[in-house]
């Protein structure tokens, strides 16, 4: 009974993690500039995998943790949004241009305090 209701669960996590990430595929396709795309794979994209991961996780659950696939989670949790981040400041910093339809460029008062 357990075992069936875990494995509900890990393959709800899957699925909801194949969904998000195909979510953040779509808007790295049909988002307009490097700014909305690398927010795009920063979120959704780290919250998908996290999915994944996390379903399978639970897939593989039996009377012991497995460890690989819980500092893979740890790993994505850290270095997706921080990689996100680090690629909108260089885009920043090289002035890759915005779209048309941005009006405020908030990024610049942040900028001031940084050393790059």
């Amino acid at each position: 009974m357990i075992a069936t209701i875990v494995t509900s669960v890990s393959i709800i996590f899957v699925v909801l993690g194949a969904l998000i990430s195909a979510f953040a595929a779509t808007g790295l396709i049909r988002l307009r500039d490097v700014y909305s795309r690398a927010h795009a794979a920063g979120k959704a994209a780290t919250l998908g995998a996290m999915f994944l991961l996390f379903g399978a996780f639970l897939y593989f659950i039996e009377g012991y943790v497995n460890m690989q696939l819980i500092i893979g989670i740890i790993f994505v949790f850290i270095t997706g949004p921080l990689s996100s981040h680090l690629i909108m400041k260089a885009a920043y910093n090289i002035k890759t241009p915005y779209t048309k339809d941005t009006k405020i460029d908030e990024i610049k008062e942040d900028m001031k305090h940084t050393k790059l």
